[in-house]
């Protein structure tokens, strides 16, 4: 199967200002994603999505191959389908498949990405999604109301329960996504209605860069 990777990278990142050219152990956090992306075995082309000329050029340096990102897709409530929408459309070839690598996952490497992609050809998958296990239970989370109140934070049956004795629970780690392309066009999501699985990551290669203390 044909494969592309999409890197995202938008430059008003306002949590984290630059936060995609940020350096991390000597080089740009993006560089890291380009440098999984093309180590890989299956992928056949890396593109870089963005609307700064600055991520754009030290992408370039790193071997990917880009495009310029219209404004409208570089907004806070632009998706990351609008961004790979815009890519698939502005190339002469259609890809079988579409992985989308977030440059904030650093530590996800081409060993993972070969191993996602493998997986999602064993499983006949139409999409498969990174996942890793949380840190905490949600079981032992909740909503505060203004006073603080915490009489109804638990429920009873988990009262002194010890956190090895609850089921395991997974949350998305943004690393990897992998979709067929034509029912990603079709369904406007990579949470596609059929056929997806989970890709589970350890909770080390998963950190997710959003704010100065991920960094």
């Amino acid at each position: 199967k044909s494969i592309l990777a999409v890197i995202p990278a938008r430059g008003g990142s306002k949590r984290l200002p630059n936060k995609n050219i940020l350096f991390l152990c000597g080089k740009p956090l993006i560089s890291w994603s380009i440098e999984a992306g093309l180590n890989s075995k299956y992928i056949d082309k890396v593109i870089v999505s963005s609307d700064s000329d600055d991520i754009l050029n030290i992408s370039k340096k790193y071997d990917a191959e880009t495009i310029k990102r219209p404004i409208q897709f570089a907004s806070d409530t632009a998706n990351s389908f609008d961004v790979v929408k815009h890519v698939v459309e502005n190339l002469d070839e259609m890809y079988d498949f579409i992985i989308l690598l977030q440059p904030t996952s650093p530590l996800r490497n081409s060993a993972h990405i070969d191993e996602a992609l493998r997986y999602c050809n064993y499983k006949k998958a139409n999409a498969v999604i990174s996942v890793c296990e949380t840190s905490q239970s949600p079981l032992w989370s909740n909503v505060l109301p203004e006073n603080d109140n915490m009489d109804n934070f638990f429920r009873e049956s988990f009262f002194n329960k010890r956190s090895q004795d609850l089921k395991k629970y997974y949350c998305l780690n943004g690393a990897i996504y992998i979709s067929k392309t034509n029912l990603l066009l079709e369904e406007k999501t990579f949470f596609l209605n059929d056929k997806i699985y989970a890709y589970k990551m350890d909770r080390w290669s998963s950190v997710d860069i959003d704010e100065k203390i991920d960094f």
